[in-house]
């Protein structure tokens, strides 16, 4: 097989019905245009339609971090979709502080919310159909900085840390049906997103510095970085992963 047949083969995911959160801008968008072009239907989902969704996908303003809000988006899919094929849970974030104890006890629960119980709820809703079908892939998109526990981000890797475990243990409960579950963790990539967070943590008065040294494979991930290795677990190439993380850092945060 030469290397544009492989390629193709990664990619075609023509006629699967996808979902991406979060998918306006920086690694979310990145997804979702691979996802179209490997012929996949997409809907895509952010707070609000602050970034620009590409030409291709429907786009529905929904606040995932509530238990309404992933009812109304399981509803949009139903009637866009009728289903999904696809499932990837990108939307994240939270603002750095001085250190854990300066974290305000409503800065832990949205934490909680948006990067980890978001993807909880929205799973309940949309995997049994997965099940029912017995086919399905869903995608976490977790942290490489998971396991350093940076204290002004304690709520963040914290949560995504609850994310890996549950996706592990979701992938396990699935895997007999034929749904594949698998967790993405991206280290530092040039995204608006980080680039902000960036800047936050840079005007601390006090408290732990960010690493500012560039990844020993010599710069910042691309959010095509991070696409690339979604699609792939999509693909039939992966078809015999399920309960895996996949690490797209540029050797950033070395796990043993």
């Amino acid at each position: 097989m030469t290397t544009n047949e492989k390629k193709t083969e990664t990619r075609d995911l023509t006629g699967k019905r996808a979902l991406v959160t979060g998918g306006s801008r920086g690694i979310g968008a990145a997804i979702v245009r691979q996802l179209l072009d490997a012929g996949a239907q997409v809907l895509t989902i952010a707070r609000s339609a602050s970034g620009v969704t590409p030409e291709g996908a429907t786009f529905v303003a929904a606040d995932v971090r509530t238990r309404t809000g992933a009812e109304a988006l399981a509803e949009a899919v139903a009637e866009v979709l009728d289903g999904v094929d696809v499932l990837v849970h990108n939307a994240g974030g939270a603002q750095p502080y001085k250190g854990a104890l300066a974290i305000p006890d409503e800065k832990w629960q949205d934490a909680l919310d948006l990067n980890f119980l978001a993807s909880v709820r929205l799973d309940a809703l949309l995997a049994p159909g997965m099940r029912e079908r017995r086919s399905g892939v869903i995608v976490h998109v977790s942290s490489a900085a998971v396991p350093t526990v940076a204290p002004p981000f304690l709520h963040y890797v914290t949560a995504k840390a609850a994310l890996e475990a549950y996706s592990r243990g979701l992938a396990a409960e699935l895997a007999p049906f034929g749904v594949r579950v698998n967790t993405v963790s991206p280290g530092r990539t040039a995204t608006p997103g980080g680039e902000t967070t960036r800047e936050q943590w840079a005007r601390l008065d006090s408290g732990p510095g960010q690493d500012t040294t560039t990844p020993p494979l010599g710069r910042d991930g691309l959010p095509d970085d991070i696409a690339d290795a979604v699609l792939f677990l999509m693909s039939d190439r992966a078809s015999w992963l399920t309960g895996s993380n996949l690490v797209v850092d540029g050797g950033e945060f070395p796990r043993g």
